[in-house]
C-alpha cells in the first residue's frame, strides 16, 4: 500500500521540518499543504524533503485538508494519513493507523482519549465537550472528535467532500463519515505535549468561534 502523510501547515517554520523528517521514515511521501504562511514554513518543509502544495489564500485547516486529500487521491495513494504540523502527533503511531485501514477501516481516527497519560485536564475537558457536541449534531459518538490525526482509505478519499473551512472541520468530518457510509475505527495514539504545541491549540475564545461556525454549518445542512 502506498501511503502519504498530509500535513496542513500555517506558520510552523520552527517545527515542520522535524515533523516531515520523522514522517518520511514511515511513509512513501510527505505532502505539506502550506495555508499561505507568512514565515518560512514552505522553505523548511521543502528542505526536510516534503512535497509542497501552497494555497493561494489562507483558508484554514479544513480548506488545507480538502486540498491535501484531493491531491493524495489524484496522486494514486492508497492511504492518506493526516497529521498536525506542530509536533503534537507522534509519527510512530502512523503504522497503527495504516494497519487499521489495511484491515478494513475506511477512516482510522487517532484517539488521545484512549491513552490520556500526561494529557492536561483542560484538554480532556475540552475534548469531552467536543465529543458531546459532535454527537448531538451528527449522531455519531467517537472518543476524540477533535483529533486531526487520521488515516483515510482510497474509498474514503473518493467519497469525502470537505465543506467546513477551519477548526470545525474535525467535528464536521465525523458527520461526513456517517453520511458517506464509511467504516470508522479508533486507534489509541500518543501525544507529544510541549509548551509550543500547547500554545498552538484553540483558546477558549477560538473554541467558541469554532462552535459557532459548526452550529451554523449544521443549521445550513438541515435547511
Amino acid at each position: 500500500m502506498r501511503v502519504v502523510a498530509v500535513i496542513p501547515a500555517y506558520d510552523e517554520e520552527f517545527v515542520v521540518g522535524e515533523v516531515v523528517r520523522a514522517a518520511r521514515a514511515l511513509v512513501d511521501e510527505v505532502l505539506v499543504v502550506d495555508d499561505l504562511s507568512t514565515d518560512g514554513t514552505a522553505g523548511a518543509a521543502l528542505a526536510a524533503g516534503a512535497r509542497l502544495l501552497r494555497r493561494a489564500t489562507n483558508g484554514g485547516q479544513g480548506a488545507a485538508l480538502r486540498d491535501g486529500l484531493a491531491e493524495a487521491h489524484r496522486s494514486g495513494f492508497d492511504v492518506a494519513v493526516t497529521m498536525d504540523a506542530d509536533g503534537q502527533h507522534d509519527p510512530a503511531d502512523i503504522p497503527a493507523l495504516v494497519e487499521a485501514v489495511r484491515t478494513g477501516a475506511d477512516v482510522a481516527m487517532g484517539s488521545r482519549m484512549l491513552r490520556t497519560e500526561g494529557m492536561p485536564a483542560a484538554r480532556i475537558l475540552a475534548n469531552t465537550m467536543g465529543n458531546l457536541v459532535t454527537f448531538a449534531l451528527y449522531g455519531t459518538f467517537v472518543t476524540d472528535s477533535q483529533s486531526g490525526y487520521r488515516a483515510y482509505s482510497r474509498r474514503a478519499m473518493e467519497r469525502i467532500r470537505v465543506r467546513a473551512e477551519r477548526y470545525e472541520v474535525c467535528s464536521w468530518l465525523v458527520g461526513e463519515y456517517r453520511r458517506r457510509g464509511l467504516r470508522i475505527r479508533e486507534v489509541p495514539v500518543h501525544t507529544i505535549y510541549t509548551g509550543y504545541s500547547l500554545s498552538k491549540g484553540q483558546s477558549f475564545a477560538t473554541g467558541l468561534g469554532t462552535l459557532g461556525r459548526l452550529l451554523l454549518t449544521r443549521l445550513c445542512e438541515w435547511w
